[in-house]
């Protein structure tokens, strides 16, 4: 990877972990789910709102590293208005980005920022910050009652 794309990615993520958006409860929905990475202590609540098939409000709560709280950031802002096969084509092409299961610089059609997270596959251990998020998403729209683990 080029190193100035490397640095703009790095710029997003950073930009997101710092100044998350969708950084908020949403009360009374019934699709919310907590995950947690016990490696690194990552912690996230993520919450949805469905009206008509489609996510019409999606937001998280919680603490960990910049490549987690980013990623729950940019999946908030990706998810908005999408239905949930839309989200699960989504999340599916993140995951095969970020596990390196698509060669650096394919794959990222259609993720639009997500992109960024390319560079995650150069660090397995990471790759569980970057799709903590996304697995408790999956978790809160499946209404499971457990809480999601990385592990």
């Amino acid at each position: 990877m080029m190193d100035g794309l490397r640095e703009l990615y790095q710029e997003v993520i950073l930009d997101h972990g710092k100044r998350p958006r969708n950084l908020r409860e949403i009360e009374n929905t019934e699709h919310q789910a907590k995950g947690y990475n016990p490696l690194c202590g990552d912690r996230v609540t993520v919450f949805v709102v469905l009206k008509d098939g489609r996510i019409a409000d999606v937001s998280f709560q919680g603490d960990g590293c910049a490549i987690s709280t980013a990623s729950a950031s940019m999946m908030t802002e990706t998810l908005k208005g999408k239905t949930i096969d839309e989200a699960e084509a989504t999340f599916g092409k993140f995951h095969d980005l970020v596990t390196g299961k698509v060669p650096p610089g394919e794959g990222t059609e259609g993720l639009g920022k997500l992109a960024v997270f390319a560079g995650v596959q150069e660090f397995p251990i990471r790759v569980k910050c970057a799709t903590l998020a996304w697995h408790t998403l999956r978790a809160a729209l499946e209404k499971r009652p457990e809480a999601v683990s990385t592990e």
